[in-house]
Order: C-alpha cells, then sequence, then structure tokens
C-alpha cells in the first residue's frame, strides 16, 4: 500500500476537537445544514484550494501545469488512502454514476447472466444495470420494505448465473448501513462480484478494501467527502483491472499517454487507463484538500462523532413528537435520519426551515436530515426550532 500523506491531528486530551472541524465549514456560520446526503457545502479547504487553482489557471493558463498534476495525483492518494487501496486501484472519475457504468458496461456479459441488486436503490444504481437488458441479462431486483436490505433476500436471488451483486453501502432514503464484511464474504461465497455504491458512507464510515474484499467502488465527492460535484472515486481490486473492457479510451488512457504522435493501444496496467482524457481539474484539487481535512481527524472518529449526532437528533425529534423511522442500532445506524411529524406536509416543513436558514431534505414523503461531524447540538436545536 502508498505510504500515507503527512497529516496534523486535530486533537485535545479528550478526543478530536470537533471546533477546529466547524471552523473549517464556510457553511456553518449561517446555516445548520443537515443535507449531506444531497448536496454537502464544500469545505474551507476545498473552497480556498479550488480559488488558488482558479487564479492560477486566470492569471497564467497552463504555465504550472505540473504542479496541477502534483495536486491531482495528491488527490488519488489521499482516495486510495481512504479505502486502503494502492493507487493503482483508483480511478478518479466524474461521479457515482460513471463508476458504476465502467463496470455495467465494461463487464464481458454473456446471455443469460444476471445481477442481483435491492429494488431501492438509488436510480443511478439501478438504470446502468437495467440498461444490460438489451444484452441479453436478466437484472433481479430484489424487492425491500421499510427501507431495510437484509442479506439474506439478497443471497436468495442469486445462482450460478449471477455475475454481479450490486448494493449501496448506505441506503439514501432510509439510512439502513450494510455490514461490509458479511455481504462481501455472502456474495464471494456464491461466486459473484461485489459492487458498492458507496456514496452515502465514504467519509463517515471506515473501510478497509485490503480486509474486506470489495471488488469494485464508486462514490462522488460532493456529499460525505465535502468535496465539488463531478468529481469523484471509482475503485477496482488490482486483480479485476483486465476484466471490464475499458470505456471512454482516450489519450489518457494508455502508457504512452504523453506521446501524442505514438498511436499503440497499449493501456495503462492501472486504473488511470479508465480516465480516458482530461481532467475536471479545479474539482479534483477541491476534492483532494477535502479529504485531507477528513484525514485529519481519522474515519473512526468521525464515524462516532456523525452517530452521536444523530442519535441526539433522533432523541430530540421524538420528543418533539416525531416519528423516527430509521433502523438506529449500532452496526446499521449512519448519517442520514428519516422521520415524519404526523399532520404535518414534509414539503411546507422544509419550506419552513430553510426560511430559518435550516437544510434538510424530503424523500418518499418523509423528512431526511444528513448530519456530519462538525454539526453540533445548537444545529439540532435550531432544527427543532424550525420545525415546530
Amino acid at each position: 500500500m502508498d505510504q500515507p500523506l503527512p497529516s496534523a491531528p486535530e486533537t485535545t486530551d479528550c478526543g478530536p476537537d470537533w471546533t477546529v472541524f466547524r471552523q473549517e465549514m464556510p457553511i456553518a456560520r449561517q446555516w445548520a445544514y443537515f443535507d449531506h446526503a444531497a448536496v454537502a457545502p464544500l469545505s474551507g479547504p476545498a473552497q480556498r484550494a479550488i480559488a488558488r487553482w482558479n487564479e492560477d489557471a486566470a492569471e497564467n493558463g497552463d504555465a504550472f501545469y505540473p504542479g496541477w498534476m502534483r495536486q491531482f495525483q495528491d488527490c488519488r492518494q489521499r482516495a486510495a488512502q481512504l479505502v486502503g487501496a494502492g493507487t493503482e486501484e483508483i480511478a478518479l472519475v466524474s461521479n457515482t454514476t460513471a463508476g458504476i457504468g465502467l463496470v455495467a458496461e465494461g463487464y464481458p456479459w454473456q446471455p443469460g447472466d444476471n445481477c442481483v441488486l435491492p429494488d431501492n436503490e438509488f436510480p443511478s444504481n439501478q438504470y446502468p444495470w437495467l440498461n444490460l437488458a438489451s444484452r441479453g441479462v436478466e437484472i433481479r431486483r430484489v424487492p425491500t420494505e421499510g427501507g431495510i436490505v437484509p442479506l439474506e433476500p439478497l443471497m436468495a436471488a442469486c445462482d450460478s448465473k449471477t455475475r454481479i451483486v450490486s448494493v449501496s453501502w448506505v441506503a439514501y432514503a432510509s439510512g439502513w448501513r450494510q455490514d461490509l464484511d458479511k455481504l462481501t464474504e455472502a456474495v464471494h461465497r456464491r461466486g459473484a462480484l461485489l459492487f458498492l455504491d458507496a456514496i452515502q458512507g465514504l467519509g463517515v464510515f471506515p473501510i478497509d478494501v485490503g480486509r474486506t474484499p470489495i471488488d469494485f467502488l464508486a462514490a462522488d465527492g460532493h456529499k460525505w467527502l465535502l468535496g465539488p460535484e463531478g468529481a469523484g472515486i471509482f475503485y477496482i481490486r488490482r486483480k479485476h483491472l483486465d476484466l471490464l473492457r475499458p470505456l471512454g479510451v482516450g489519450w489518457n488512457s494508455v502508457a504512452h499517454d504523453r506521446d501524442f504522435t505514438r498511436i499503440e493501444l497499449n493501456f495503462k496496467n492501472t486504473a488511470e487507463r479508465y480516465e480516458g482524457g482530461s481532467m475536471n481539474m479545479a474539482g479534483f484539487i477541491g476534492l483532494g484538500a477535502s479529504l485531507e481535512l477528513l484525514a485529519r481527524f481519522g474515519q473512526v472518529a468521525i464515524r462516532d462523532r456523525v452517530l452521536e449526532v444523530t442519535d441526539l437528533a433522533c432523541r430530540r425529534l421524538r420528543e418533539s413528537g416525531a416519528i423516527v423511522d430509521s433502523f438506529r442500532s449500532a452496526d446499521r445506524g449512519s448519517g442520514i435520519v428519516t422521520f415524519r411529524l404526523p399532520g404535518r406536509d414534509p414539503d411546507a416543513l422544509r419550506r419552513q426551515c430553510l426560511e430559518r436558514k435550516v437544510v434538510l431534505s424530503c424523500r418518499a414523503g418523509k423528512l431526511r436530515i444528513s448530519a456530519h461531524a462538525y454539526n453540533d447540538a445548537t444545529d439540532i436545536e435550531r432544527l427543532i426550532e424550525a420545525l415546530t
């Protein structure tokens, strides 16, 4: 594995100093922000990194392009460090959908093969698989109830022709979190590969693909990673590199990427072969800065903090008459909490909250909050006041 990049811990004798994290989030100056599962605010480090790039690009063009590339590759290394992978297993992609598409369209399907997934996945983790029907691939959407995605029905839907099981780490509407060790072991025991839509978990919950051998993973940076839209991460296990047919092939896909006069389809022997052409330089420089911020606090500490904040939010919501629908056990809870206020219209409540500078979402007829580690008790009290 690659050596970790240096970072300074932000801790006190009592643990991480979350006020430091909060100070790095400009959004907290005005808003009580509970919508990280939709579009997160940019972190201060990302904001500053993008601003510096904008100024440099406007004033100097590509004169200092090598410096941009160093920051771009730093983002790759930080992404690899975040998931416990080697940098050769990380492609930087435009979004989660792009990562899913690399697997769905690049896998060598044969007529009669099938793919298994829960029926309550976010559309981005359904349409790329459904689009395979014209290639003779059967898509088995396993019914779910109450936002829960139990392992047993998923595995019961698998057979000898199941090639890929595609599951979200955290369900976007309910907050249900998968046990990745059990999921990975069960999928592999059935001879299939696991694709993980990690966008609602990555940045909050620890993951180590060296210990938990997930096959493919994708996540955009604009949610829990606190980066901009259009800058995401795709992980492919090294041994599968030649399994997927590269898509979007361009000058950046080949080993001799800077020799534009040499036309020879000799793919890079890393996940960079999937990156194709020019990249969202500003976006990945910003994402890399946010990844560095998260690394300063550590994934275990961030996980514990997010669960602590959302547990407090659940208690205060219940005290205020709300019905909390999300499953909140220690092994299934996440940063996402869905709830209802009986007799109240969720869309009207969301507008009411926005007027009071409190941001949350409506999903499937319910209200949804999604708190990060910099949120605190004052944010939660503002939420309760805005709702009631």
